[in-house]
């Protein structure tokens, strides 16, 4: 049995297999350790096998929690749901030892999904392979344990299905792993940064603390990056798309879905460029607009002493202070703070002249779009983009906005995500070990 078992697991390091002897009697015991609870392991089959008050072989067939399992095509599908299998004479049992998460497991608070599961991965390795196991009971599924930080010595796993991932991908993965000399990793970000997304204008490796959004990778065929401490998984390769893809995509209408897509990269589109537009057109191309319009937003601008691009900083810098103060504030009074300030801030910019009205409008919807992205990495982002293409819009108007996201876009077409084109709109990328292309040693 245990020769079988490890030919099926070959690659799951969380996998124990025993070969037990008390006298005569020799038993064989495997199960996989993430999943399984190893108190009820030792005091169900090891403390009385190593006792024997009464008969072990007696103990068993009296005990309905063990249940003959004659079928060895199902022993893969059984240990995956979190049994042991014990042979005993020849014969196999099973035996329900299904290791439980703790209610007081994290609850999901970056990542928030309506219909969604609620539970986030946890920060000890064994839970979070449990959650992820749980959810994505396949033998193919490898689990592979290596050490970073020369100081730390921070347990690293990946996870993959070894069937849909694609080799080059996970050779340069390891290669990159390899490399890393860093003393210390505390965090997720630490390690993202150290696999190259230190100077990127755009992540390319998603950093998740959802276990659906993490199966949905694995079946991707993409790799995932569990450490030590942290509660969050990185996963890679990463696309575009999959950063403006919300985890409830999955749960609602195709149409729905689509449309609420097109509504992110409209949201993004306008964080990006509004600012720049503003400037552009108040500066060089008031023509743009109907001549109603042109005159009300003169009259607005009619008490602001200074050119449209310092009242753009001036608006831009306030509410970039906003956000950071509503992140850092404790929780109970961060919104209250923040929401109030931004009030009382706004208007009394608005009234004593230092700001027009229409430039509220325009800071507002700034700010509202850049939340409409789902993932928070790429949220951060976004929210720097916006600054370069203010420089080319001082000098140029509507032609250096025009440029600069022309220059946006050719960066994003040559990027590459280990390998894997990055700028894909629509639909997920599934990998296969097959896939043809040369990995991009970043």
């Amino acid at each position: 049995m245990l020769n079988r078992i490890e030919m099926l697991f070959a690659e799951a390091r969380d996998l124990t297999l025993n070969r037990l002897q008390n006298g005569n009697l020799v038993i064989e015991v495997a199960y996989i350790a993430t999943l399984c609870d190893e108190s009820k392991v030792s005091d169900f089959i090891l403390v009385p096998f190593a006792k024997q008050e009464i008969p072990f072989e007696d103990a068993v067939k009296r005990n309905p929690s063990f249940k003959r399992l004659d079928d060895p095509a199902k022993w893969a599908e059984t240990i995956l749901h979190g049994f042991v299998l014990l042979q005993l004479n020849g014969v196999v049992y099973k035996l329900d030892v299904a290791r439980i998460i703790r209610n007081e497991n994290p609850q999901t608070m970056v990542e928030t999904v309506i219909m969604g599961p609620q539970i986030a991965l946890s920060e000890d390795l064994i839970d979070s392979v449990n959650i992820i196991r749980s959810r994505y009971p396949s033998e193919e599924l490898s689990v592979e344990e290596r050490t970073i930080g020369t100081i730390s010595k921070t347990r690293l796993l990946l996870v993959f299905d070894k069937h849909r991932v694609d080799a080059n991908v996970l050779s340069s993965i390891r290669e990159k792993l390899e490399r890393i000399s860093d003393p210390i990793f505390t965090a997720t970000g630490e390690l993202v940064r150290s696999l190259g997304d230190r100077y990127r204008l755009f992540p390319s490796m998603m950093v998740t603390e959802r276990p659906d959004r993490v199966c949905t990778g694995i079946e991707d065929g993409k790799v995932i990056l569990l450490l030590q401490g942290s509660m969050f998984a990185i996963v890679l390769p990463s696309t575009f798309f999959d950063f403006m893809h919300a985890v409830d995509d999955s749960y609602d209408s195709f149409w729905m879905t689509r449309a609420m897509i097109v509504l992110r990269y409209f949201a993004a589109l306008l964080t990006i460029t509004l600012p720049a537009l503003y400037v552009a057109i108040m500066s060089y191309n008031p023509e743009l607009f109907r001549v109603q319009l042109t005159f009300s937003i003169s009259g607005s601008r009619s008490a602001v002493p200074y050119p449209s691009f310092v009242e753009v900083f001036i608006m831009l810098f306030m509410i970039e202070s906003l956000i950071e103060a509503s992140v850092r504030l404790p929780k109970y009074i961060g919104s209250t703070a923040t929401t109030v300030g931004g009030l009382i801030l706004g208007q009394a910019a608005q009234q004593a002249g230092l700001v027009s009205s229409i430039m509220i409008i325009v800071t507002s919807v700034v700010a509202i779009s850049n939340f409409v992205i789902p993932v928070n990495n790429m949220s951060t982002a976004i929210r720097f983009l916006k600054y370069p293409l203010i420089i080319p819009a001082i000098f140029f108007g509507i032609s250096g906005v025009a440029l600069g996201m022309f220059c946006y876009l050719i960066y994003l077409s040559d990027l590459r995500s280990f390998g894997k084109p990055y700028f894909r709109l629509f639909g997920r990328t599934q990998l296969q070990s097959g896939d043809i292309g040369q990995v991009n040693q970043e």
